[in-house]
């Protein structure tokens, strides 16, 4: 239920990112709030949950919603993304489609066919383009002024802060008229347990490779606050013992790594010090077991 407010004037709506894997919609997400709260990789399929960030002012509340990017399902955890991403086109006031102007992928024909049925304001942020020419800038602009006319396309580089400003007031020039959805000193929906979690995904990310990051959770086993010191003790669950093995690393090197990169991480989100520590069990086909997935969170 929305919060009550007295300003009839009052601006509030849900601004939902879609786009394929990596197109950068974490990035701009992020650069439009002024916080880090998804975390970003080179890895395409980083971003597994639907992550909100409030930006409230004072006549104004925007919820971004930043999603997973398009995939073919090949386990049952594809499908539950695929399942976020129908949510945020389903419920959203605003849609912003953030397109790799690098990435030869198509976004799916169903997708689109969906924004377009929803009859929603939607601003296609053509992102990284300052990787490309000027005059592919513009070929690519035409193409999808062409199939959304009432669109507003704008080239941007989340990356960088390139026109990021643009997207914001395309967004307050849409935004509805409606109260506050949640406090004006909310920044998220989500629990410090999950960007904990998600901070050590994103090492796993980072520092291994082919199927490891894929094939990993991080589960919050306890979380203590003890004054200036927060403990925190996690679970990493792959779905074979050798990638067991190779996440450990030799003498424990690899683990010992994520877990000294994502403390720095936790330090600086929290504002404190932390204690943490890290296992790696193993949970077998994890990712095409709706039981497991649901109690991951999925």
């Amino acid at each position: 239920m929305p919060l009550s407010d007295t300003n009839n004037n009052f601006r509030s709506g849900f601004v939902n990112l879609l786009g394929n894997p990596n197109a950068g919609k974490s990035t701009l997400m992020n650069a439009l709030i002024g916080e880090k709260l998804s975390i970003i990789t080179y890895k395409a399929q980083t971003t597994r949950h639907r992550i909100m960030g409030i930006m409230s002012g004072k006549d104004f509340q925007v919820v971004y919603s930043d999603t997973p990017g398009f995939v073919d399902p090949a386990y049952k955890l594809h499908e539950s993304m695929n399942e976020t991403i129908r949510e945020a086109i389903n419920d959203a006031d605003i849609f912003v489609l953030v397109v790799d102007v690098k990435d030869d992928r198509i976004v799916p024909d169903a997708v689109l066919e969906r924004i377009s049925a929803a009859n929603v304001p939607l601003i296609i942020a053509l992102n990284k383009s300052d990787l490309i020419r000027t005059e592919q800038l513009l070929t690519l602009a035409s193409q999808w002024q062409k199939k959304f006319p009432q669109a507003e396309v704008v080239p941007v580089s989340a990356l960088k802060s390139r026109n990021v400003e643009k997207v914001f007031d395309l967004v307050m020039k849409y935004l509805p008229v409606h109260p506050p959805y949640y406090d004006t000193d909310t920044l998220t929906t989500r629990t410090t347990r999950f960007f904990v979690a998600e901070m050590i995904r994103e090492k796993i990310f980072l520092y291994t490779e082919k199927e490891i990051p894929y094939a990993s959770e991080v589960v919050i086993d306890s979380y203590k606050e003890e004054g200036r010191l927060d403990r925190i003790h996690a679970t990493i669950f792959v779905e074979r013992d050798t990638q067991r093995s190779i996440l450990i690393g030799k003498n424990g090197s690899m683990l010992k790594k994520i877990g000294t990169e994502a403390r720095l991480d936790m330090e600086e989100f929290l504002g404190k010090k932390v204690f943490l520590e890290l296992f790696v069990k193993v949970d077998k086909d994890w990712r095409n077991q709706p039981g497991k997935l649901k109690r991951y969170g999925y």
